[in-house]
């Protein structure tokens, strides 16, 4: 089979994770929703190409595909079929390990699969077996993510509407410390907001982040390998941590999430049923004063509570935060006009002219607008919210188009006059035709390339004949000069023979 064409995005995401992060092979495929063999495959070709995390400043997206396609490995291939049910169960024997197993295999078959294709053939073989297995999180591992079902009423104290406000519930795996907040929706600036408060919360970020297959996480749903939305990558990347939705139809995946919601509707939301509340903030200050009881409430059967586990086993193995909280961005694809702007909500951005006509993505903040060619930033503005707007940096016109920002109307018609008062008289009305004058620049600056062609003397004679017959453009101009009308006298404006009188001739004076 062909091996399967990847981004540049999920590549570089795979050397973050995998090098960077020290995610394992399986929690990488699932993160990015491709294939365990295609992630290994895509390390390997890295490795011998000589690559290291973090990558090299100055190394581009096209750059970095040409360095993997030329490193590109061929896949082993299996010498014979595998008894996976009977490594399964040897596997069962007290300090048999699956390196064992494989080292045993090699024995038998020298040139048989490396250890991480013998790997990963096995997770294939036991993906397929629907195995029940009892969870257990390492310390700082795994957090939790899912909005509760129920709601909580928030009135409005002037015209009494009553809005649903969603409650987003975090929980670390293995202390099982929970973090609970109200939001307006459960749209995708919300539930960015809630992750980033939620890890403030604990103040520090785990491995894994597990949110369920909501809409405002997974752009694409899918029961095994969903595809999440560019920001939550964008904000994965920034925290440092691997997104890992749960699969669909699969409670197991999301336990600890579920059980979360089920504590946090019991011994916050039920006992909030009585009280009404006219903001969010409101809400927000009530749950986390009962939030602090449902974590520092004593377990039953075990010591300690919640937040004692976390301040023990969690918080030590939880990451540090980076000293800027994410910022909320979303990520479009644009196409740049042959006027080397883009459009993003009514407004126009300019971009380098060489990327005319190509795909760019744009990064949105609620104050910058960045666009991005192969992983590169090459344009960064302020975002404006003037509709049909324009926004130029002057660095990204051609150098023909730079040379003509400084002039102005004025400076236009201050250079005719210089040459006559017939190049005035005519470059005036190439700007009046136009509703801006700056519409009519094109024109003039063509008028200007006339007159270094053919002298002053003949441009002032070719705009006195252009506005004689009344034809004004820059076309007429050129094509008088061409055909050396210019040197001809001009149309005679005295009548051929005198005016007719007759009572019954009115005359050119009675229409006025």
């Amino acid at each position: 089979m062909p091996r399967e064409r990847l981004s540049m995005r999920k590549i570089h995401e795979i050397l973050r994770l995998s090098w960077g992060a020290q995610v394992s092979l399986r929690a990488v495929s699932k993160t990015l929703g491709i294939g365990k063999s295609t992630v290994s495959d895509c390390l390997k070709r890295a490795q011998a190409a000589g690559l290291s995390w973090p990558l090299p400043a100055d190394l581009d997206e096209g750059r970095l595909e040409r360095l993997l396609d030329a490193q590109e490995a061929c896949a082993p291939r299996r010498r014979e079929a595998l008894d996976w049910v009977r490594i399964q169960r040897e596997l069962r024997g007290k300090g048999v390990t699956l390196f064992l197993l494989w080292q045993e295999y090699r024995e038998c078959t020298p040139d048989g699969d490396a250890y991480s294709r013998f790997c990963d053939l096995y997770g294939q073989w036991r993906g397929q077996v629907d195995v029940v297995m009892r969870q257990s999180h390492r310390a700082g591992e795994k957090l939790f993510v899912d909005d509760a079902g129920q709601t909580v009423d928030i009135v409005d104290a002037r015209s009494g509407e009553v809005q649903a406000a969603q409650i987003f519930v975090a929980v670390l795996g293995a202390s099982s410390d929970t973090y609970a907040e109200a939001t307006r929706t459960q749209g995708l600036a919300d539930w960015i907001g809630s992750h980033v408060r939620a890890l403030a919360f604990f103040n520090g970020a785990p491995e894994i982040i597990v949110p369920d297959n909501l809409r405002s996480a997974v752009s694409k749903a899918c029961r095994d390998e969903p595809d999440l939305n560019p920001t939550d990558q964008d904000f994965a990347r920034h925290d440092e941590v691997a997104v890992i939705p749960a699969r669909v139809r699969k409670p197991r995946d999301k336990a600890k999430a579920e059980g979360g919601v089920l504590l946090v509707e019991r011994w916050i939301l039920a006992r909030l049923r009585h009280q009404t509340f006219f903001s969010l903030a409101a809400l927000n200050a009530a749950i986390d004063a009962l939030l602090t009881g449902l974590n520092e409430r004593p377990f039953k059967k075990l010591g300690g509570s919640r937040r004692s586990h976390f301040e023990t086993i969690d918080r030590p193995a939880l990451r540090p935060l980076p000293p800027v909280p994410y910022e909320y961005a979303e990520w479009r694809k644009a196409r740049v006009a042959p006027n080397i702007h883009l459009e993003i909500e009514g407004h126009y951005y300019s971009v380098p002219h060489t990327l005319v006509k190509r795909p760019l993505d744009v990064r949105l903040t609620a104050t910058t607008v960045e666009v991005l060619h192969q992983g590169q930033r090459v344009a960064s503005h302020v975002r404006s919210t003037r509709r049909g707007g324009y926004t130029t940096v002057a660095a990204h016109m051609p150098e023909a188009h730079q040379r003509y920002l400084d002039w102005t109307p004025e400076r236009l018609l201050h250079w005719a006059e210089q040459h006559g008062p017939s190049t005035r008289a005519l470059i005036a009305c190439l700007l009046a035709k136009r509703t801006h004058p700056q519409q009519g620049f094109n024109a003039a600056f063509g008028v200007m390339r006339l007159g270094k062609d053919d002298g002053e003397v003949r441009l002032e004679a070719a705009c006195a004949r252009a506005l004689a017959i009344g034809t004004v453009s820059d076309k007429s101009l050129a094509s008088i000069l061409a055909k050396g009308l210019d040197q001809r006298p001009l149309p005679s404006t005295i009548p051929e023979s005198n005016p007719i009188v007759h009572p019954n001739v009115r005359g050119a004076g009675y229409y006025h």
